[in-house]
Order: structure tokens, then sequence, then C-alpha cells
């Protein structure tokens, strides 16, 4: 009982374990590692390419849905050159539906300075990998200790978890928390350690309702002897998430060979879906648009459906903007998409065309490309997903000019 009360009256901020507690709590948590680890296709094989892609595809994504996606990078792209090599585009296309797309472009970015850089070898030390693209503090002690043993700290956000409510801590700093895993991590097994403490966070120490009897750090948590687990790091107030509006068409002409084509636009090379593929908002058409047929369904219209951007709106002006293209066209459900930080609801209409297909619109800028892709064509875009949507509700609706 004096040990317990030791333990629960140190203040936050101060050396937080004892050497008997650090002990206890590495050979309790990595017993329950040992016992309980998920069996993952890169654990057991400590490539440090396939653990810094693992790595990559697991921030802020669950590891069911990384699983299949890791399975088919490795079988197009087995070899940190492999991927060094290949073109932007092929590489989103494999990434689409894991949504952040920075970070597939990134992790091209990395393969391509590590070899240039480093022989096509990843640099083992925590500060050399923190120098690549797209790899900041969690992810290089993430690989440093897992790929190459180093005694490092790995801090996400389930870690931060697990750290705050070992500590009865509501809003520890970074430093303060790289301070305590670093004191924590097993200097014999500091991968497997790092990976024991993400696991438990995600699987035990969850944010709500956590499994506080299974949990093998129970009799060391000053929060659970506080009886706060729960509240347990403070939530940190969240603003509005913006709201936008997006009209697009979805153009397709369908030819006697029973294929259809479909006008596409390549996004600009910087800012949001950089590079991906998309149905053309409204706006960008109309020079198009005054080919429509006629006798179609109209779309919806009001202020609830508005041009997702001011940039379209100038794009527009580039094109000619044609009113009588209006409303052309069958419409179809709106597809409502959350981003990282915004939301965006797409209002789609389909527009069947006659044949031949018309010359796409010239791009407004750098990298802003129009081009009509067939269904072949569409199945190697990097396409996102809500686009996707459109394009499988499109599919759906025969040519309703016969």
């Amino acid at each position: 009982m004096a040990e317990r009360d030791r333990r629960t009256q140190r203040t936050p901020g101060t050396a937080p374990w004892s050497r008997e507690e650090l002990q206890e709590i590495r050979d309790g948590l990595l017993a329950h590692f040992d016992a309980e680890a998920r069996d993952l296709p890169w654990r057991g094989d400590p490539d440090p390419y396939r653990i810094l892609v693992s790595e990559v595809m697991s921030q802020q994504t669950r590891l069911e849905t990384v699983v299949p996606y890791y399975r088919r990078w490795m079988e197009r792209f087995p070899e940190l050159a492999d991927l060094a090599n290949a073109e932007e585009e092929e590489v989103l296309a494999l990434w689409q539906g894991l949504g952040y797309y920075s970070r597939a472009r990134n992790l091209r970015a990395a393969a391509r300075e590590v070899a240039r850089r480093y022989g096509g070898r990843l640099p083992d030390r925590e500060d050399e990998l923190r120098t690549l693209p797209g790899i900041g503090p969690y992810t290089a002690g993430a690989v440093a200790s897992i790929a190459f043993g180093r005694p490092v700290p790995a801090v996400d956000g389930n870690v931060r978890r697990v750290l705050a409510r070992l500590r009865n801590e509501p809003d520890p700093s970074p430093p303060t928390l790289r301070s305590w895993a670093g004191a924590l991590v097993d200097p014999h097994r500091p991968g497997d350690f790092n990976q024991a403490l993400m696991e438990l966070g995600a699987s035990i120490c969850s944010p709500r309702s956590p499994d506080c009897h299974r949990c093998p750090l129970g009799r060391h948590c000053a929060g659970r002897e506080a009886g706060r687990v729960e509240q347990l790091p403070a939530r940190r107030p969240r603003g509005p998430v913006p709201h936008s509006h997006a009209r697009v068409l979805v153009l397709r002409v369908s030819a006697g060979d029973g294929v259809d084509r479909y006008l596409l636009r390549r996004r600009p090379p910087r800012g949001l879906l950089a590079r991906m593929w998309e149905f053309p908002e409204e706006g960008l058409l109309s020079c198009i648009l005054r080919d429509a047929p006629t006798g179609l369904p109209d779309a919806p219209t009001g202020e609830n459906t508005p041009t997702e951007s001011g940039s379209s709106r100038g794009d527009a002006a580039f094109f000619g903007d044609d009113a009588s293209g209006g409303n052309r066209g069958l419409p179809l459900e709106p597809v409502d998409h959350l981003f990282s930080h915004r939301r965006v609801t797409y209002h789609p209409r389909l527009v069947p065309l006659p044949p031949p297909p018309p010359a796409p619109p010239a791009g407004s800028g750098e990298g802003d490309v129009f081009k009509w892709v067939d269904e072949t064509g569409l199945a190697d875009l990097p396409i996102p997903v809500a686009q996707r949507l459109i394009l499988a509700m499109a599919r759906a609706i025969p040519d309703p000019r016969g």
C-alpha cells in the first residue's frame, strides 16, 4: 500500500517511475504483447522499407483497413527502388481509398530521397530519418526502433492516451510525452515495446470504455487509481468543420462499340487531392454544355448547391460562362464526403452526349488537364472515393437517348 501511495502522490512532470516500476511495466507489457499481439504481415520481418510503408499507411487509419492495401502495395512495389522509380499517378492509384493522399506522395518522395542520398538503404538513425519527406517524430521513432533496434520512443495518439492515464495528467505536452515514453522504452526490445504500447492503446486503453481489468499496466495507472480514466487525456475542443458544395457534371459519351467514355479533370499539383482525377465542376464545362441534349430532367437549383470554390467561378470565366448549359442532365444522389479538415457535398448530374466525344477543354493552369477516359482507363487512374461513388451511380443508369 505504501508503494501505491508513493506512486499516486507523484505530481505530473516529475521523474515518473522508479527503477522497479520501470522494469515491472516493461515486463508486464511485453509479456502481454507476446501473448496477444495481432498477426500482421509486416511483423516478424523487420525490413526497414516494409516497416516504413506499414507505419505511414497506419497513420490515422485502422489496421484492419491497412492490411489489404499493404499486401497490394508490396506486390507492386516489393523494394524501395520499385517505389522510387514509379510514376506518381500509379502510386496514387494504388493508394486510392486510404485517404490522406499526401502520405503516398511523401512516401514516394522519401524513397527517391533515400535512393539519392543513401544508396537505396534507409538510414538507421532517428534524426536522419526525420530529414526525409513526410517523416515526423513518430514515424522516425517507430522505424528506428522496430527496424533497427534503436531505443527511442514513438509517440502516436494511442501512446499519448496510455501515458496520460498512467500519469493522471490531462494534457501532457509533446516534450513531456516524449520524455516519459523515452524513459519507458525497453533497451533490449525497443521495437516490440513501442508496438506493445501502441497496441495497448488501440485495443484495451481505448478512448471510451477502456477494459481496465485486462490491462497489464493497471496497478501502475494513476488515472485508474483516481477514477479518471475516461476523462484522460482531456479532449481538445474542435471548431466547426467548414462545409462546401460542388456541382459536378458527369459527361458521358456512349459510342456504338458499347464503350462509355467519361470526361475527367486532373486537379492541379498542389492543394486538396493534388493530381487526382475527378468529374469537373459545372462552371468549367459551359463550352461543352452548349451541345448537351435537351429534354432531360433538370437538377435541383438553389442556395444549397453553390459551386465549390471561387476558383471554379474564375475558371468558368476563362472558358466562357454560357448560362444556356444551365441545369441540363439527370440529377444523381448527392455524395457527402468528410476530408480531414472540411466537408464537401457533391451534387452530380449525368449529361449524356452523342458521339464522337467533343474536344476536351484546355486546362487553366499547371497540371490542370481534361481528357476522355474509357472503362479500361478508369481502373488505372487515381480517382478519390467520392468520385468513384458518383461514377458507380452513373454506370447504373442507361443512356436515356436509347
